[in-house]
């Protein structure tokens, strides 16, 4: 087992696992204190690194695309201080930071985990339920409808209309934009049947951002919604096929790829152990794999 402590949170690896826990010191963002302890299967993972500074130091783990239902909603527009992949380390504990990569990159090595994509999530994304308030409303989400409530410094359009239920198998997609320099941030939901380009400050399916401290709190209520999405890399069939809130089903492999059909059992076992895939979903889906083999 390998450890870091820093006051900027902890990493523990396991050989199958690393839990990242943020750290208590004011320096930690908000984002990253009400997200939580996270816990990435190594199968989850493209790849680690760590970069050394004069007075400190920054461990960055890369993770393979759509494995993270946090990283897909942000578009990779989280920055440093909010990132959860990120662990600043003191001067002191350079050796520390070399060893943990040394041993998450032989375990990578080890199992073989491939770097490529994936089409199901392999991180279960934030609890629900959860509520969050910035800018000119507040976005609620139990993990079958969001809620939006208006502000008082919320348009005119928007207060009159009042709060808006989305149930989830109306949402076809969602999106966190933090703000930057003038342009003001937003987290705008996409409904089916009603798609709508007007700006966010009149959008009746968007919160606008202005820039405050709680804007990267959004993102939460993004990634809660994007785990319970279709993953926007299974087959088409798929997506259409699943009811909202299960788990896609495995994509099809080539008949004689017997090692892609492996890892595809190895990655239905890790969402079944961190809970995205019920026993009864695991279990289907696994009786399909195993036919192709």
């Amino acid at each position: 087992m390998a450890e870091i402590i820093q006051k900027d949170g902890t990493w523990v690896f396991d050989g199958d696992a690393l839990r990242l826990t943020p750290g208590r010191d004011k320096t930690v963002s908000l984002l990253r204190k009400e997200l939580g302890e996270l816990l990435v299967p190594i199968t989850a993972l493209a790849g680690i690194s760590f970069e050394q500074g004069k007075k400190s130091g920054r461990l960055r783990l890369r993770l393979r695309d759509g494995a993270d239902p946090l990283l897909h909603a942000t578009g990779g527009r989280l920055t440093e201080p909010h990132d959860p992949y990120q662990l600043l380390v003191e001067s002191d504990r350079y050796g520390v930071a070399e060893y943990f990569v040394d041993e998450v990159r032989n375990a990578l090595l080890l199992d073989q985990v491939p770097s490529d994509p994936v089409d199901a999530y392999l991180l279960p994304g934030p609890a629900v339920p959860l509520s969050v308030s910035a800018g000119d409303g507040v976005a609620s989400f139990d993990g079958e409808r969001v809620r939006l409530e208006w502000k008082w410094q919320a348009e005119d359009s928007k207060s009159a209309a009042g709060p808006r239920t989305l149930p989830l198998a109306d949402i076809a997609g969602v999106e966190w934009q933090p703000t930057v320099g003038l342009e003001n941030g937003h987290l705008r939901f996409t409904v089916r049947a009603a798609p709508s380009k007007v700006p966010p400050k009149y959008d009746p399916n968007a919160v606008e951002l202005w820039g405050f401290k709680k804007d990267p709190l959004m993102a939460l209520v993004a990634a809660a919604v994007q785990a319970r999405l279709p993953h926007p890399s299974a087959p088409v069939a798929v997506q259409e096929a699943a009811p909202a809130g299960d788990a896609p089903a495995p994509a099809p492999v080539a008949e004689d790829d017997h090692d892609a059909l492996l890892r595809r059992l190895r990655e239905l076992g890790e969402l079944h152990r961190s809970g995205v895939l019920t026993d009864e979903e695991f279990t289907l889906a696994k009786q399909a794999v195993l036919k192709r083999m």
